[in-house]
């Protein structure tokens, strides 16, 4: 996404007040139940952004060099969330008060302009996912993560991974382990 660091030169350029953070491995940037206030831009490392329901994991994106992150549901609403933001390995992020950012983005236009449409890349990303899960063989909707997000495999760890495509680790490692030069289903 190139709006995305198109979006944190300028933030950096102009001086946006944000600050550097690095997470320990396991670390969390938001636990449920309280208000997130904070946009991160993933300098290195990887992140997740899950809820729990029923004792069970749902994982709903995640975030690696390059990448936005935060609990989006609570940053819009500014209302409590249920979802966990958590460091998968050592993270380093920009971090970014959403009123520092909304105060820039009104300052010009163009900005705002920029931020709508990495808002629509987002979306894009959020609708590829949702047609993902609904495939119904594990093994096209690892096909389709594969083709559609390859950098996601180089960065994420396969446990993880498994998770968000509703599927077992032994499944996944089955899957990956299958010779997959067939056509993808799309």
């Amino acid at each position: 996404m190139d709006a995305i660091q198109t979006l944190k030169n300028i933030l950096e350029k102009e001086m946006i007040p944000s600050t550097k953070e690095v997470f320990k491995r396991g670390e969390f940037l938001k636990l449920p139940e309280t208000i997130n206030h904070n946009l991160y831009f993933v300098l290195s490392g990887s992140l997740r952004v899950y809820f729990i329901d029923d004792c069970e994991e749902h994982i709903l994106y995640f975030g690696y060099k390059k990448s936005l992150v935060t609990a989006i549901d609570s940053f819009f609403s500014k209302k409590k969330s249920s979802l966990y933001v958590q460091a998968l390995k050592k993270t380093e992020v920009l971090k970014i008060s959403k009123q520092n950012l909304m105060s820039f983005l009104k300052s010009n236009p163009r900005y705002f302009d920029l931020y709508f449409h990495i808002m629509e890349e987002l979306i894009q990303l959020r609708i590829e996912k949702e047609k993902i899960l609904l495939i119904s063989s594990p093994i096209n909707r690892y096909k389709r993560l594969l083709h559609q997000m390859p950098e996601l495999f180089q960065e994420i760890p396969n446990k993880y991974i498994a998770s968000y495509l509703r599927m077992s680790p032994e499944t996944f490692s089955r899957i990956k382990n299958l010779d997959l030069n067939q056509d993808l289903l799309i």
